[in-house]
């Protein structure tokens, strides 16, 4: 369970993976376990209201640029790295109880600055999922083919740049960003595989709503599993454009299957995925 004092729950509980793995699935089904668990209605194009649940770190642009005192497109990656750690206890001061906010960082230093900071955060959710999958989800995201997305995928510290409407992140290689988060175990992180959500969704989101300390009932889980499906997030996304597209012209939602990457990966192509990522697809049964 996450750190926490029941009668003053405190601090960030980080939502984290490796791009297209499925966070968004994550935060969509904390939203609607939080509203029937607090009795509110239902709202409009829910996927874009995401906000009101968990927030995203990246985007936290007015935070960021009030400590930096300018523009964060006019700083270096390494000035924005500086106040990071401050832009997370703003959070946690400004957030009454528990902040949950989502993170594609790898966690560890850069430069001697901590990517997650410790002093503010009361424990973590990391969802990890079968790279060959993420492969070709994130190519469509990118609007990349699979070979670049896979190039992406292998490349050690690799970084997103910083534009007008989002901070860089450091992913790492899928490898790195994986180990990073799972490596050491602690009660307060709960790891996740994505191919659970799908093959096991009662018992996996029972034990992330247990881990947050949500005393949910039966009914209230089942209710958000299905407010959450994939197929209806990939319908709001059609209707009304999710507002973390990468690019206006992509779609968020490519495919919520496990396995896919057979159809759309060639054998080179997941052979070369498996040579990079070995390690950790073992440790997570991938390659059974």
């Amino acid at each position: 369970m996450i750190k926490s004092d029941p009668k003053n729950p405190r601090g960030i509980v980080w939502l984290a993976s490796y791009p297209k793995s499925g966070n968004t699935w994550l935060r969509i089904y904390l939203y609607q376990l939080m509203r029937i668990m607090g009795g509110h209605p239902r709202d409009e194009n829910e996927l874009n209201k995401l906000d009101r649940a968990s927030g995203y770190e990246t985007l936290l642009i007015g935070l960021f640029e009030q400590l930096l005192g300018r523009s964060v497109t006019a700083v270096s990656q390494p000035e924005v790295m500086k106040v990071r750690p401050r832009v997370h206890a703003a959070v946690a001061e400004r957030i009454q109880g528990v902040a949950l906010l989502k993170t594609h960082n790898l966690l560890g230093e850069i430069d001697g600055v901590p990517t997650v900071n410790p002093q503010v955060t009361a424990g973590a959710i990391y969802i990890v999922r079968d790279p060959r999958d993420v492969a070709s989800s994130l190519a469509t995201n990118m609007g990349s083919t699979i070979d670049q997305a896979i190039e992406v995928m292998g490349t050690s510290r690799f970084a997103t740049p910083t534009l007008k409407e989002a901070v860089f992140e450091i992913w790492g290689s899928w490898s790195e960003h994986v180990e990073s988060w799972t490596v050491a175990a602690t009660p307060a992180l709960l790891v996740v595989r994505y191919e659970d959500m799908l093959a096991s969704p009662t018992e996996t989101f029972t034990s992330i709503a247990h881990h947050l300390r949500q005393a949910a009932t039966p009914a209230q889980v089942t209710e958000a599993i299905e407010l959450s499906s994939f197929d209806r997030l990939k319908r709001q996304d059609q209707e009304s454009p999710f507002r973390e597209r990468s690019s206006p012209a992509q779609p968020f939602f490519v495919t919520g299957t496990a396995g896919g990457w057979r159809d759309r990966l060639t054998a080179a192509q997941a052979d070369r995925i498996v040579a990079a990522h070995r390690t950790q697809m073992e440790r997570f049964g991938y390659l059974d």
